[in-house]
């Protein structure tokens, strides 16, 4: 009954260890191991049995729930992204006014690729916003 084991350890990785986890993963365990041996009984096979146990005891999102178990914030990356976009299509216009005064400085035409650049940091700014009103 290993594989039991190693399934629900597999499911309480992201749960922080107390004893009062320990001993709703005991329990568990013991369920699904009585569960198995009734199905064994039935006449299914181990490996059977095992999945069949495993499926029925279905996911963890009620149980989590009954522990007390917060689900952890996402760190928004939004002004990161920001920051990144504003650096980015900086370097990227310096290139194109750099290619523009090197090769053909009589013809401006490094205006049009900049303004398709700046929506970068435009979109990304309205993310962030989007995200700061939001919190």
């Amino acid at each position: 009954m290993k594989r039991i084991k190693n399934h629900i350890d597999e499911l309480f990785k992201d749960i922080p260890h107390n004893h009062e986890i320990e001993m709703v993963k005991q329990e568990i365990i013991e369920n699904l191991e009585e569960k198995v041996f009734y199905l064994m009984e039935q006449g299914r096979e181990q490996e059977d049995a095992i999945n069949k146990a495993i499926v029925e005891f279905g996911d963890m999102e009620d149980l989590k729930k009954e522990l007390g178990v917060k689900e952890p914030t996402k760190k928004s990356m939004a002004k990161l992204n920001l920051e990144f976009s504003i650096w980015g299509s900086g370097l990227i216009i310096a290139v194109f006014i750099f290619m523009n005064l090197y090769y053909t400085p009589h013809t401006i035409w490094a205006i049009y690729p900049i303004f398709a650049i700046l929506w970068w940091p435009l979109s990304m700014y309205f993310v962030w916003s989007r995200k700061k009103w939001s919190e």
